[in-house]
């Protein structure tokens, strides 16, 4: 998770080392999707027609995704742009890359048996697939609409060549590097095509391939043949007609699919179970109860909203949880189990939000939301589960109780008696407001974080910051040692979360309960480049396991002139992510120890291997790719590009640890 991330830090050139590991290639493909979808779009051939390039793009982009952690030696990383941005990180390049691959590919579908092509007609994607629906792109003026004719007349290498100039910034050389490394034969070649397809007079030149008519990601919608449906609808019910009647033929004898077969009733009968299917025997804690309470935790919530007594609603949320139908839609943060309640639940929330009847209810392990239409139970309902076992002040402060047109609402706790909304990316210098809240702890909109990274929102509630992650409870944010960390006020916290809230999309929708930043360690670069920033982020969840952690390289910002050429992007760039792992204490309260690397330009063009270590290392060692050893904790080496290398680092106790990987 998720426009995509913009890669834009300072004009230091950084590339991870290691491999490519699922995750990884995961999240750059979740936050630069519609980006990537675009690309692929761009590169198929015109001749689908627009609903099928549409389809494809996205089934070409989401396959792009390995099975496995992979080298990236194969992977292209340009070197760093004329306008001073840097390469994409690997992640992104190595998912463009396979990408690009298969969208070339897609202009000759073959089979390969050994050395043997059998060619192969064009079928449609396995998914995604919408059906009684027509999408195609949004369409665009008059200058769209001739290019869009000029690059139909193009062949694919051609295309390609085109998009990654008009889209991603490269350069000839780059290009040519790209499409030599997806399998083209004669980039040159192709380059030269795309020469002439210009952009139309009175365009804005490669600006027109950002506009809605190559957007696969914004679309309209038309049916599809409608006579021709129904015909075919009336073949599918009566092959499933049949298909019913043979099967309950084969099911009577025996003891297969029969009455008194191994097959339990869909709902145990007994006292524990029927109790939690009735409204009234729903727990309900006093108003005041949190007041008096030796823990604030969402048992001492009280029960809130409009709707609170109405009993064929609870009864319907209920029955939801413990037999959800076909037309309910029921997902779960990783890790909680989406069974029925062993007993009485108590509820915690029962009103109309958004044109919808929500209801929220906590069983001591799990917080559960129900939403329905308001119009009436005849339509589908949702059924979230969210795992908040040993939730306390911090983790009880707010629940989400409804998500609509990019906004979210959330539930309070009683104790929470202000929140106000800031722009995580805007640093020390944004501006908090106060977000309006109703009687019942239910507050005005906020925005949701979007798939561009100018703006990160955060709400701050009993002097705590949080964050929406896409779940129903708001992961806290904190900065500072594992287990010592705080709240990030002071101004190097909030600058260190400007400049790292782009990441947060690589641990969205995993349960996540906090996550803090921790800034291990600060090196002058050499040959007078500044001084950089390490940062290791480490996302804990509410079930334990699941943790991620990722070391950030934050090279000194420059250029920061304000004012109207000098935007917030560039005073608070995004850091570079030097090693990411999943699992472990590395960055944690149980081994507080940091060590990463990374390739680094001086302005001077000469690479360097720089790495830091954490506070109580007493010696940092590189060998592989890269050779060097230093007796402190930061460790500077001359490399060549492209360069891999193996980090380990030395405590004073003799023991030996490796970096993030």
């Amino acid at each position: 998770m998720e426009q995509q991330q913009a890669i834009t830090p300072p004009p230091d050139r950084t590339s991870p080392l290691g491999v490519i590991d699922v995750e990884q290639a995961e999240a750059a493909l979740v936050e630069h999707y519609p980006r990537l979808v675009r690309l692929a779009y761009l590169v198929l051939p015109p001749r689908l027609g627009r609903n099928r390039r549409v389809l494809t793009a996205h089934a070409v982009t989401q396959r792009a995704l390995p099975r496995h952690r992979t080298g990236a030696e194969g992977t292209v990383l340009p070197p760093q742009r004329a306008d001073g941005r840097p390469a994409p990180d690997p992640g992104y390049a190595f998912v463009r890359q396979r990408v690009l691959r298969a969208a070339l590919a897609a202009d000759r579908p073959a089979l390969r048996l050994g050395r043997l092509r059998l060619p192969l007609p064009q079928l449609p994607p396995p998914l995604p697939q919408v059906w009684g629906l027509r999408l195609f792109p949004r369409s665009g003026g008059a200058d769209e609409l001739a290019l869009d004719q000029a690059l139909s007349a193009l062949s694919a290498p051609a295309r390609a060549a085109y998009a990654l100039r008009g889209l991603e910034g490269m350069g000839d050389r780059e290009v040519r590097r790209v499409l030599a490394a997806v399998g083209v034969a004669e980039p040159r070649d192709a380059l030269a095509e795309a020469d002439g397809a210009a952009a139309p007079a009175g365009s804005r030149d490669g600006s027109l391939l950002d506009s809605a008519e190559f957007d696969p990601c914004s679309l309209q919608a038309r049916p599809t043949d409608l006579i021709r449906r129904r015909q075919h609808v009336r073949v599918a019910l009566a092959a499933g007609v049949a298909a019913v009647v043979c099967g309950a033929l084969l099911a009577l004898p025996g003891d297969g699919w029969g009455r008194d077969g191994a097959a339990t009733p869909p709902y145990a009968r007994n006292a524990a179970a029927e109790a939690a299917l009735d409204p009234g025997e729903l727990t309900r804690a006093p108003g005041d109860a949190w007041r008096t309470a030796a823990r604030e935790d969402f048992s001492v919530w009280p029960a809130r909203g409009g709707r609170s007594h109405d009993t064929a609603l609870l009864r319907r949320a209920l029955a939801a949880w413990a037999r959800p139908g076909d037309r309910v839609q029921v997902s779960a943060t990783p890790g909680t189990p989406t069974g029925p309640a062993a007993g009485p639940a108590q509820l915690l929330y029962a009103g109309e939000v958004d044109r919808a009847a929500v209801v929220l209810l906590y069983d001591g392990l799990r917080v559960v939301r129900y939403a329905e239409p308001v119009a009436g139970p005849g339509g589908g309902a949702v059924l979230d589960f969210a795992r908040t076992d040993g939730a306390d002040t911090a983790g009880a402060a707010a629940l989400v109780v409804s998500r609509t047109d990019g906004n979210v609402r959330y539930l309070t706790a009683p104790w929470v008696r202000e929140v106000t909304r800031a722009d995580l990316a805007g640093g020390p210098e944004g501006r908090a407001s106060a977000l309006p809240r109703t009687a019942d702890g239910v507050t005005a909109p906020a925005p949701a974080p979007g798939p561009s990274c100018t703006r990160w929102p955060a709400l701050t509630m009993a002097g705590r910051l949080y964050t929406d992650l896409g779940e129903l409870t708001p992961a806290r944010l904190t900065y500072g040692q594992p287990g010592r960390a705080d709240e990030p006020t002071g101004r190097a916290a909030r600058t260190a979360w400007a400049r790292t809230a782009c990441r947060l999309p690589a641990v969205r929708a995993l349960g996540v309960r906090e996550v803090n930043a921790w800034e291990y360690a600060r090196q002058r670069l050499p040959e007078r480049g500044g001084t950089a920033t390490w940062l290791c982020i480490r996302a804990e969840t509410w079930r334990g396991p699941g943790s991620r952690t990722m070391a950030q390289f934050q090279a000194p910002v420059a250029g920061d002139g304000g004012g109207d050429d000098g935007p917030r992007a560039r005073r608070h760039p995004p850091g570079a992510v030097a090693a990411r792992a999943e699992g472990g204490r590395a960055c944690g309260p149980r081994s507080p120890h940091a060590l990463a690397g990374v390739l680094w330009k001086s302005a001077a063009g000469h690479w360097w291997l720089v790495a830091a270590g954490s506070g109580k290392v007493r010696g940092v060692t590189a060998d592989g790719g890269v050779a060097g050893r230093t007796k402190g904790r930061l460790l500077a080496v001359r490399a060549a590009a492209g360069a891999h290398a193996r980090l380990s680092a030395r405590l004073p106790d003799g023991g030996r640890f490796t970096a993030l990987h």
